[in-house]
């Protein structure tokens, strides 16, 4: 165990500006334009339910353990590029990306709520075989909240649900002919390979403050079994040791790292996070419900009994069944050695927010003189900074920072507006992006300039030229052979004797003869020129 160290100056290498990253893997030569919309940490209620404890030694009645404090700090990434309507101001939006990151004493979660792009990408024309800049940027942005959130001797997971629907974030983006929207099956597989590069990718795990002792990726899929599993995760060398086909949530849990706090066989109500949106935190919300509370004290639903009867019936449910599939994905960062924690710590006891503080009411002073007044302010692009950047449960640097910090109320506003917008069509969908823009901040400017550096692939035909492609088909198509006769240089190709056929006597009696039923006192059978035979003589 080590004792966590909150000094700033501990920590290994200053992550990277997001800037620099995304330039990193967009097109060489084409701009971009990013917003980046971020909240504070904020506490909120936790993920997963508190095990009961016998209230006394001697006692039969149970009780609910306090569950670790949990704060949430929301990510909103948005990328824009021109919309080619003559005024280079004029931006319309292609990817939008909501990113949770839920954090306790314990862990660290990294929650891919939505995902959803415009598909007007495609006015940028670039040469096939790029790279997809929407599976760049996404990969992107997950590796640099890895890196930023990242806490020495606390686990971190990646966490996301892979489910196919028509448009999560753009209203009316589905009219757009050039959206590209992927079936249930593809999309797994679209989020498998952007996870895969946390797995295979040895920059992002040696940058990790204290490094990792073991980095793996699990994959339920309800209804499934593991063979066709199997074909979703990446075909890579190294994808058997990487990937495992199950759930992580006995080695996530809180609960289960904890025996002494809460306890030994942690029931299955109390293993499973409640995201929102989540199709498995409905499943959870309408046993909850189904259940005395008697049975949920005793930490038991009235349906399934532990976690493999959980994904069974998970594979009924409306979002995994009649042709329907849904993804269940984790990258788990496991530390080389654990921070040492108490009970107290996890359950946030012992305060460590400077401004609960002397809650007393504040003694009201008597105004006197001249009356000053006060220059107006804008509340909704103020929020409560909390006092400290880093406690035992959130770490909160400058770097991981979003250029717009809202509070919760402010960025709920924020993705409101957007989801009330259209998208149906480039010429609304580029006044819905100049709206959005600038209402999220009031007129201020936050957008950051992105300029790729990534080069082009060689060869590939540029989707921008205005010429069409042209089939050469000169080396496979033969010239028909000319009237005369085969050229002096040309071979005559010799024919066996026994298939040359005798020319007739005189070219009027062959035409005499195909005219003709009969020439003669002889039948003659009316054949094609080529086959012709020369009229046996009458006995």
């Amino acid at each position: 165990m080590i004792s966590r160290n909150t000094e700033s100056s501990s920590r290994g290498e200053v992550p990277r500006s997001l800037v620099f990253e995304l330039e990193n893997v967009l097109p060489k030569g084409h701009k971009f334009q990013a917003h980046h919309l971020a909240t504070p940490p904020t506490v909120c209620d936790a993920l997963c339910h508190p095990p009961t404890l016998p209230s006394s030694a001697d006692s039969s009645k149970r009780r609910p353990t306090k569950p670790p404090k949990t704060y949430c700090e929301k990510h909103f990434l948005a990328i824009s590029i021109d919309s080619r309507s003559g005024n280079s101001e004029d931006q319309v939006l292609v990817l939008g990306l909501e990113i949770y990151i839920y954090t306790t004493a314990f862990s660290t979660i990294i929650f891919v709520a939505k995902a959803d792009s415009t598909g007007y990408l495609s006015t940028l024309n670039l040469p096939k075989g790029t790279p997809s800049p929407i599976r760049e940027v996404t990969a992107t942005f997950v590796k640099y909240l890895v890196k930023t959130r990242y806490r020495r001797g606390t686990q971190l997971v990646v966490n996301l649900f892979a489910r196919s629907q028509d448009q999560y974030l753009f209203p009316g983006s589905i009219k757009n002919k050039n959206k590209h929207v992927l079936d249930d099956r593809g999309l797994v597989k679209w989020w498998c390979r952007v996870v895969n590069g946390l797995l295979e990718n040895d920059d992002t795990q040696k940058g990790l403050d204290g490094g990792c002792s073991r980095v793996h990726g699990y994959l339920v899929v309800p209804g499934l079994d593991k063979y066709e599993t199997r074909a979703l995760i990446p075909r890579t060398a190294a994808a058997s040791s990487n990937w495992t086909l199950a759930h992580p949530l006995e080695h996530v849990s809180p609960y289960n790292a904890f025996p002494d706090v809460y306890g030994t066989n942690i029931p299955p109500r109390c293993l499973i996070p409640t995201f929102p949106d989540d199709p498995k935190a409905r499943f959870v919300e309408e046993l909850e419900e189904a259940t005395p509370q008697k049975l949920k004290t005793a930490g038991r639903w009235k349906g399934p009994q532990n976690l493999d009867e959980f994904w069974e019936m998970m594979a009924y449910r409306q979002e995994c069944s009649s042709g329907r599939m849904t993804g269940f994905l984790w990258i788990v960062f496991d530390p080389k050695t654990r921070v040492s924690l108490t009970g107290k710590i996890l359950a946030g006891d012992k305060s460590d927010d400077a401004h609960k503080k002397g809650t007393g009411k504040k003694k009201k002073t008597k105004l006197r003189g001249r009356i000053k007044p006060r220059a107006p302010k804008v509340k909704t692009t103020k929020a409560k900074f909390p006092k400290k950047t880093e406690t035992p449960h959130y770490y909160w640097p400058e770097t991981g920072r979003g250029k717009v910090i809202l509070d919760d109320d402010g960025y709920k506003r924020a993705v409101e507006l957007l989801l009330h917008l259209e998208f149906k069509d480039i010429t609304v969908a580029t006044t819905s992006t100049t709206r959005w823009l600038k209402e999220v901040n009031v007129g201020t400017e936050w957008s950051l300039e992105v300029v790729g550096q990534r080069e082009l692939p060689s060869g590939a035909p540029d989707a921008s030229s205005d010429v069409p492609t042209i089939n050469n088909l000169a080396g496979i198509v033969r010239k028909k052979r000319t009237a005369e006769g085969p050229s002096d240089g040309e071979p005559v190709q010799t024919l066996d004797t026994s298939i040359v056929r005798k020319k007739p006597k005189t070219e009027g009696a062959v035409e005499h003869a195909v005219g003709t039923a009969a020439l003669g006192a002889g039948q003659v059978n009316v054949l094609s020129t080529g086959l012709v035979r020369k009229k046996t003589k009458p006995s």
